[in-house]
């Protein structure tokens, strides 16, 4: 997180580890963008970030958290969301976030999308250790 950055709220962590945990999730998420004054549009954009994130989780490492912060910087509100598993890891970053990359067979829109629809995105990830993912989004 940015140094200038501060929470305006306690951080919400939700639990991934079944389909239904990924609703909760992106609700969770919806609230919060719409609490701190995102647009029904953003909120939406949020809500689909944090879904293919908690998505990620239940398909590659079967349990981890989504945390959600509102936090403010220079006096501009954002959100914060961080994905946290503790599972096989991701071997080839660039390939993983480029898009069209999947290793389920899916479209590997996921990560990909996640960068795109947010303003800041990082990742770490570490073979046989897990991944995190923060990604932010502030209000325009």
């Amino acid at each position: 997180m940015r140094d200038e950055a501060r929470d305006l709220a306690e951080e919400t962590v939700v639990p991934i580890k079944v389909d239904s945990d990924i609703v909760t999730a992106r609700q969770q998420g919806r609230a919060l963008a719409s609490l701190v004054g995102f647009s029904a549009t953003d909120a939406t954009l949020i809500a689909t970030a944090i879904s293919e994130l908690a998505r990620n989780i239940v398909l590659y490492a079967t349990r981890g958290e989504i945390a959600l912060t509102a936090v403010e910087n220079g006096g501009r509100p954002g959100v914060i969301v961080v994905a946290r598993d503790k599972g096989p890891g991701i071997p080839d970053l660039r390939r993983a976030t480029a898009g069209g990359y999947s290793t389920s067979g899916g479209l590997g829109l996921g990560l990909a999308g996640v960068r795109r629809l947010m303003d800041e995105f990082e990742i770490v990830s570490e073979v046989g250790t897990g991944t995190t993912v923060t990604a932010r989004k502030w209000k325009q």
